[in-house]
């Protein structure tokens, strides 16, 4: 055994060296530029629109300085990445998720450039936290962490962030993902790290009874990235990961072998559970085997899940309160995925809280669920339980890239249609 640690540790010195030269990728790295939308409510600038536009009823456009390859919603601010790697971030600032000063009146209602030198290839968002991903696979991240008793930190207990800081992990990050209080970091070796709140078991690595701040060992043991263990078939074989995706509360990882796993809160079967209790270790999550066809993409929102297959065929399961499952009036909760009809291939899928999207292939956005915060694009408060095409002025004669969705707002990716 001692022979092997020593292979997985090169020389010291090599480090720097070879660290320079990766160039990361990854499916999920979007590079299509398009125009980035928003609505819904942006009481605290959400929407990116000014300081006069609190609220949306249908997609209005948001000026930006370049063209956005990705769009992100947290909780309550937005983040869009040009084109160039430059990262322009909107909305609540109050622990530092924008990344930039806002000291200026009115200055978080309006997109603003985050200083940072590197190159970002990808970014997440939670509630009040930002992460973002460079070209050479290193991690920056800004704002706070957050529990059930309030902030507990960024990079060290209790101490929130304006400003990006460098994550100190081993090895390349090749994708990055976040919850609403949680980082999951998928390396360029197919391991997974993560940091952040770990009370509901969404770190994966922590037990029930350090999750609490960390128990003994307090937040650090939350705070500092770590390696999510996970056993292979045979006890020596490495599980090795190609994807990973977040809910609220709950984290998602693909095998190379194309397996499911999960840990975190299941509260309503949003992991597809067989019972309700939370995951503090990664499970194998039997519901998602199928030996003809592969998962290709999961969004999660506080209960509920929606996942989409490499056939275009979406799916739901969880929570079924305000039609956030799609599945028609008075559908209940599932604990296994099952197929939302009607809707036509889909590319990609998204959730807000108790909300849900689906993207076609011919570039249309559906939505469904909660409609009190207007995020579905009716234009009404109503709940819808079953997809509803997006509509709008701002929709027509563009085609849908990318959504992401938020506690009380959405944004969508588009870009104009080739006039035929």
């Amino acid at each position: 055994m001692p022979g092997k640690r020593t292979a997985k540790n090169p020389a010291p010195e090599e480090e720097p060296l070879e660290r320079k030269k990766i160039k990361v990728s990854h499916p999920s790295h979007r590079t299509q530029p398009g125009l980035v939308l928003t609505l819904g409510q942006g009481n605290v600038g959400q929407l990116g629109l000014g300081e006069d536009i609190m609220e949306r009823k249908k997609p209005a456009l948001v000026t930006l300085p370049e063209m956005v390859v990705q769009v992100e919603a947290g909780g309550m601010h937005t983040v869009c990445l040009g084109q160039t790697g430059k990262i322009y971030t909107f909305g609540c600032n109050d622990e530092g998720a924008l990344g930039r000063d806002t000291s200026e009146e009115g200055s978080e209602t309006s997109p603003g450039p985050v200083e940072l030198q590197e190159k970002v290839v990808q970014v997440s968002a939670g509630d009040s936290h930002t992460a973002a991903l460079t070209e050479d696979g290193r991690v920056f991240v800004w704002g706070s962490f957050r529990d059930n008793n309030g902030v507990i930190g960024l990079l060290e207990p209790m101490k929130t962030s304006s400003t990006p800081l460098l994550l100190q992990l081993d090895a390349p990050v090749v994708k990055i993902a976040s919850g609403n209080d949680h980082l999951v970091m998928l390396t360029v070796d197919g391991d997974l790290f993560t940091c952040g709140c770990g009370e509901q078991g969404q770190l994966g690595r922590v037990p029930a009874l350090f999750a609490n701040r960390g128990g003994r060992k307090g937040l650090q043991r939350l705070l500092v990235p770590q390696l999510v263990p996970v056993r292979g078939k045979g006890r020596r074989t490495k599980m090795r990961f190609q994807d990973t995706f977040c809910g609220a509360y709950f984290t998602f990882a693909v095998t190379q072998e194309g397996h499911i796993y999960g840990f975190g809160l299941s509260n309503y079967h949003q992991l597809g559970t067989q019972d309700t209790e939370p995951c503090f270790s990664p499970q194998n999550l039997t519901c998602f085997k199928n030996s003809t066809k592969s998962w290709v993409g999961f969004s999660g929102g506080q209960h509920h899940t929606v996942c989409v297959d490499s056939e275009g065929k979406a799916y739901s399961l969880g929570r079924a309160e305000y039609g956030r499952l799609g599945l028609g009036t008075g559908a209940e909760e599932k604990s296994t995925p099952t197929v939302i009809p009607e809707l036509p291939r889909i590319i990609s899928v998204a959730c807000g809280a108790s909300v849900g999207y689906a993207v076609s292939s011919d570039g249309r956005a559906f939505a469904w669920g909660m409609g009190t915060n207007y995020q579905l694009g009716t234009g009404e408060e109503d709940d819808v339980w079953s997809p509803v095409e997006m509509t709008g002025k701002q929709l027509e004669n563009r085609r849908v890239l990318a959504v992401s969705s938020g506690g009380q707002h959405t944004v969508l990716l588009v870009r104009d249609r080739e006039q035929s």
